[in-house]
């Protein structure tokens, strides 16, 4: 498994960092919120997109291509650090409008730890590998419900928030593998660190999706030691509503999960 969760080799000698996610909701507080002011506070530029459709799953992304519908919310940052949003975009669009350096997918929430479902990511990434063949394909593997989530998809997991952390690990590890996906960022495994610590037990504002502050950010710093492979304990980037404490915590849960993934 370990291989799997490769952090990349830093892209630093680039002028700009360019990471396109094909996602969700759960990309939606992975990405938007806090990956930029970590990686400026860190002298990266980066141009942050993001390819939203509420609830989309893997077998969703793959009708919105074969239609090319104008399906997704494209929502993007650069420059100045502010979040536009173009909506009724063909991922076909978008996919073609940088050079991007890393594209990632992942499988919606209440599906992604069951390896049944993952039946069209190959096709998924095949169609990603031959639009933009310099790009490298990122995994994001998501997080457990919490413990008093009413989501409807969490009895499958019996609503047991540590059954579901190892489905989860278990069937996206095992589905990357088969696609030759190399690249895993571990939010889900900082999540789960990060909930057995002070900030705990939850980090969620609806049971599922993350908390906008201290959730957001550690999913967040995830991503960035992902990307550019540098630590980002002592980043000195502070969102609103968090104080040095808890982001000393969210730091090290963050390179931790990383750290995991290299060993």
């Amino acid at each position: 498994m370990s291989a799997l969760f490769c952090a990349l080799s830093p892209m630093l000698a680039k002028d700009t960092v360019k990471v396109l996610a094909i996602g969700n909701s759960f990309s939606m507080d992975a990405i938007e919120q806090n990956l930029f002011e970590i990686a400026a506070a860190d002298g990266v530029d980066m141009i942050i997109a993001n390819l939203y459709v509420p609830g989309c799953d893997i077998d969703t992304h793959l009708r919105n291509i074969a239609g090319d519908l104008p399906a997704y919310d494209y929502r993007k940052i650069e420059g100045d650090g502010v979040l536009r949003s173009y909506p009724k975009t063909r991922l076909s669009e978008v996919i073609a409008q940088e050079d991007w350096d890393y594209v990632s997918v992942q499988q919606v929430s209440g599906k992604s730890g069951l390896y049944e479902t993952y039946s069209g990511l190959k096709t998924l990434v095949d169609w990603v590998r031959e639009q933009v063949p310099g790009a490298k394909l990122i995994f994001h593997q998501t997080w457990a419900y919490s413990q008093i989530s009413k989501h409807g998809d969490f009895p499958k997991y019996d609503c047991d928030q540590m059954k579901m952390y190892q489905a989860i690990m278990e069937a996206s590890s095992k589905a990357c593998k088969d696609v030759g996906i190399s690249i895993i960022v571990p939010t889900g495994t900082a999540i789960q660190m990060a909930r057995a610590t002070a900030l705990g037990p939850d980090l969620t504002r609806d049971g599922y999706h993350l908390d906008l502050y201290i959730g957001r950010y550690i999913a967040a710093a995830t991503w960035y030691e992902v990307l550019t492979g540098r630590n980002v304990i002592g980043n000195s980037y502070l969102p609103v509503n968090v104080n040095k404490a808890q982001l000393k915590i969210a730091q090290r849960c963050a390179h931790k999960a990383v750290k995991k993934g290299r060993l």
